[in-house]
């Protein structure tokens, strides 16, 4: 390659956001109900969404009340040619339509129940295909696991960076030392132990890591949201993430009184927790209605939002940083993310007061200049309201049909999944499926057909 040609070629890496991912994100702004076509919005303008891998584990061995996977989940064996077999279609046919650079979840049933060297593989196939991989776990396994996945057999790592979601919550049986908790608070060890061993490979290997917690919320475990957050934000988890209970997945394991639980409700507990307002408005992710999410930093105990719902100027920033930096720069050389940043503020070097201003609004909110700022742990609130299952299948059918709901909550169903933010990947029917359909209307018939393509192993009863 001659020197004009590697000129040329690093001028194109260097551009503010790829074209192929300019025309994915125009493509999903595009696609957006109106309703969601607001300054606000990330969607369409700084991510075309989060990706997860579907049926490459199915299985489980906990049993949840409620579970988003089918009855037949279990049915199937965890065979780690066919996990990483899939993952490869997946992640390849994500990367043709989404381009490169976006958050992926390896999720299924149980990741830990994969080999350490398959889930490793798992990994580095995501990876190589641009996704940033978070695996998620229950988070029931030790240490030696968590380190043949990050480090090979040389003893060298095989990451420089990893990202986990543990979900703990009382609505799980089958936890080593807590098969049944009665309580959230009894979980705070094995919350704070999970963490711990991460810490312990960045210490002892380099490898840095992000953990998020996952949470189902029932009416059981509502009032115990607030002291999770309070006991266990300095545990190492950089985001909380919470669920209400929806009517999807097995049936077998669903409970009354789940529509009680409004995302108003929820989310009034979390920020209980939080010890401040967390508006969602001025940054949001899709449709409001299913996501909440709120970025900020801990000084200390005080959590402080980067962004204030009441202050215009904050939403003017949002909108001039939208402006400045198209696209995102993640999974990028550092010289090539660099030249990138250099090259959008050339471009649009207003960006540079706007910050500053911001800046300013942000310490002021914290408590001034004089924090020590330097200690701030990066923390992000984020609520998930899935659609219930009869309402996710009659608002498909409109999509795929390509017509209007008239009833208002088929309708409010149909809005939901075209602005869905959580998307898994379909090359055979060469489609991106939104994740409320895959867990409702999907999971069910691939399971059925996995258990017969993987079905469990038989044992054989000696004479």
């Amino acid at each position: 390659m001659t020197i004009v040609q590697r000129l040329r070629a690093f001028e194109q890496r260097t551009r503010p956001v790829d074209p192929d991912a300019a025309q994915a994100l125009q493509r999903r702004w595009d696609s957006l109900p109106e309703r969601n076509q607001v300054p606000g919005q990330m969607l369409g303008r700084k991510t075309t969404g989060c990706e997860a891998t579907h049926g490459v584990f199915p299985k489980c061995n906990f049993a949840c009340k409620p579970c988003y996977h089918s009855a037949d989940a279990n049915k199937v064996r965890v065979d780690g040619p066919h996990t990483l077999e899939h993952v490869e279609r997946q992640m390849k046919y994500l990367a043709s339509q989404r381009g490169w650079g976006t958050y992926a979840q390896l999720i299924g049933g149980e990741v830990s129940l994969l080999e350490p060297g398959d889930h490793a593989a798992a990994i580095a196939t995501m990876r190589s295909h641009g996704r940033i991989p978070m695996s998620f776990t229950h988070g029931d396994f030790d240490y030696d696991y968590l380190r043949a996945i990050a480090v090979d057999e040389a003893g060298e790592p095989r990451f420089p960076h990893l990202s986990f979601a543990a979900h703990f919550d009382t609505t799980m049986v089958g936890r080593s030392g807590i098969k049944k908790p009665k309580s959230e608070q009894e979980l705070h060890h094995y919350r704070g132990r999970f963490c711990e061993m991460f810490e312990r490979l960045e210490a002892e290997h380099g490898i840095t890591h992000y953990l998020a917690h996952n949470m189902t919320v029932t009416p059981a475990n509502l009032d115990d949201v607030a002291d999770i957050v309070q006991s266990c934000h300095a545990q190492g988890w950089r985001m909380f993430s919470f669920q209400p209970a929806a009517y999807i997945g097995n049936e077998s394991r669903w409970a009354d009184g789940y529509r009680e639980l409004t995302s108003d409700i929820v989310w009034g507990e979390v920020e209980r927790g939080a010890g401040t307002t967390l508006g969602y408005q001025a940054m949001q992710v899709g449709d409001t209605r299913c996501n909440r999410v709120t970025w900020g930093a801990y000084l200390g105990d005080r959590y402080v939002p980067l962004l204030d719902d009441d202050e215009p100027l904050d939403h003017q920033m949002v909108a001039s940083w939208y402006d400045a930096f198209p696209g995102n720069f993640i999974l990028r050389e550092r010289g090539e993310s660099a030249a990138r940043l250099l090259r959008c503020v050339a471009e649009k070097p207003a960006i540079v007061p706007e910050i500053a201003r911001w800046a300013h609004r942000l310490a002021k909110r914290g408590g001034g200049v004089r924090q020590p700022w330097w200690q701030a742990t990066a923390t992000t609130f984020v609520m998930h309201q899935f659609i219930d299952a009869a309402d996710t299948a009659a608002g498909w059918e409109h999509i795929q049909a390509g017509t209007r709901a008239t009833n208002e909550r088929v309708l409010e169903a149909q809005e939901r999944l075209e602005a869905c933010a959580y998307t898994m990947g379909h090359p055979d029917r060469d489609q991106l499926i939104p994740a409320c359909v895959q867990h409702g209307i999907l999971d069910p018939l691939e399971n059925r057909e996995l258990a017969t393509l993987l079905p469990l192993p038989t044992s054989k009863r000696s004479n």
